[in-house]
């Protein structure tokens, strides 16, 4: 039989005969993770504080030693001088206990009065989340910013643009790049839109309690002014079962991470000596511990790996979410640790990513031996559109061409005008215009399209869109 034993909040000879069994505090105690809450936590106190005093339910100076205390607290998290103590089974107790200890219990007391760990774990999550994203908008924007950068360096290089992972239309390999930053500042304006939102992340919980309000009449307009919110939520029943904005920073994080894994897996690609476009630095590969030759792109291979971690810690808040019971249920506790996990495997992947854009070896040569005539069919098909023909039409013809082209064994350019006429009568001399891989790229200069002009108009747009 494991020790019974009770400590913190929930002493015995109050609610409870006899104190609680040493698993079960294993199990209950969310302070090994949620300890990351602290400076929230703290926050959230000073500010709560301010309000207790302008209540008259403490006097000024008891305000004032609650915030010395407080920020008291603060420096021993920071310094590691902070203890975590039998019975403190959160964030929440740990630092009350604390306080208490600095400045005596019966001050420190007097700070949960009309508060409850349901609204004030509510806040603390809500303003972590936010610190968060400020966070996550730094890396970003760096990784960004370096796929600019690496871009503009290579703008003139052309190589193969695939679908299906087969060789489809020639492209700029700044294009290639840029594609996949234009999904991660879609990435990084959803986190943005998420954190100044009116509603959701914008709310402040505080001043709910634990389900039915406060009721020593607190201005919770201030509370939030205060925090950084725009403004209280407005129905307390909802605030403290309220983990929306929980899925919805899962789910940005889980897209941002799907986004990285699909340029992992085309850099997995291209750096085999069977495509040798790239050549990612040694501090971003591995090796064999059997195979002396090895160099493995295991930065890559792990980034594509790691979406699933984070996928599923949305599944599990969502399933945590669904049919829970009105108001708060310590179901929620299982909220944190998906969340946090999330945004360090976030943070370690953008930096990862960033580092291997930043340092890869982009082979020139390699890149343009890749280059064939035969992903010039479509331009060939667009030659008979401006002929007059109609593009269905020319569709078939140039297939025609493919096949006539395979079974004589040359490439499409190789095929004599004599035989093109065959097909149709429209092709003249000027077809061997079309053979130019530069001229193919040069023709898409539309917006969002892959030559030169267009892709220098997305860099300034994007470049706009970091400002």
């Amino acid at each position: 039989m494991s020790k019974k034993t009770r400590g913190g909040l929930f002493k015995e000879g109050g609610r409870f005969a006899e104190g609680v069994d040493a698993v079960m505090k294993k199990f209950n105690d969310s302070i090994p993770y949620d300890q990351r809450l602290y400076n929230q936590d703290l926050k959230g106190s000073e500010a709560y504080a301010t309000q207790l005093v302008s209540l008259k339910l403490v006097t000024p100076d008891e305000g004032k030693k609650l915030k010395t205390g407080l920020n008291e607290v603060r420096k021993r998290w920071r310094d590691g001088t902070m203890k975590i103590q039998h019975g403190d089974e959160d964030i929440h107790t740990a630092n009350e206990r604390e306080l208490g200890d600095i400045i005596g219990k019966e001050i420190s007391g007097k700070l949960h009065t009309g508060r409850s760990r349901n609204d004030q774990v509510a806040v603390d999550f809500r303003m972590w989340v936010k610190d968060e994203i400020d966070s996550l908008e730094g890396l970003m924007t760096t990784l960004i910013k370096t796929t600019i950068t690496r871009a503009e360096q290579h703008i003139d290089l052309i190589f193969p643009g695939y679908t299906h992972l087969q060789r489809a239309q020639p492209i700029r390999w700044s294009h290639w790049l840029l594609a996949h930053a234009w999904s991660w500042l879609r990435d990084m304006k959803r986190f943005a839109a998420m954190k100044n939102a009116d509603f959701g992340l914008g709310m402040c919980p505080l001043g709910g309690s634990a389900l039915a309000g406060n009721p020593f009449g607190i201005d919770r307009q201030a509370l939030a002014d205060d925090l950084g919110f725009k403004k209280p939520t407005q129905n307390s029943l909802d605030s403290t079962s309220d983990r929306d904005f929980v899925a919805e920073f899962l789910f940005n994080a889980s897209l941002m991470l799907v986004h990285m894994s699909r340029i992992a897996e085309d850099l997995c690609i291209y750096c085999t000596a069977e495509f040798g476009f790239i050549t990612l630095a040694d501090r971003y590969s591995t090796g064999s511990s059997l195979m002396p030759q090895k160099k493995n792109p295991d930065s890559m291979e792990l980034l594509r790996g790691k979406p699933g971690r984070v996928v599923g810690s949305l599944q599990g808040i969502l399933l945590c979410m669904k049919g829970l019971p009105s108001t708060y249920n310590k179901d929620l506790q299982e909220d944190k640790e998906g969340v946090f996990d999330a945004a360090d495997t976030l943070s370690l992947c953008i930096k990862v990513l960033t580092g291997v854009i930043e340092t890869m070896t982009v082979n020139e040569k390699n890149l343009q031996k890749a280059l064939s005539h035969d992903i010039l069919a479509t331009d060939v098909a667009d030659y008979l559109v401006r002929k007059g023909l109609p593009f269905r039409e020319t569709h078939h013809l140039v297939g025609t061409l493919v096949r006539v082209a395979a079974d004589k064994g040359v490439s499409i350019a190789e095929v004599p005008l004599k035989e093109l006429k065959e097909i149709s009568p429209k092709f003249e001399a000027d077809i061997s215009e079309v053979w130019s891989f530069e001229t193919s790229v040069e023709r898409r200069d539309a917006v969002g399209g892959t030559a030169k002009s267009a892709v220098q108009e997305q860099i300034k747009e994007l470049k706009k869109a970091l400002e």
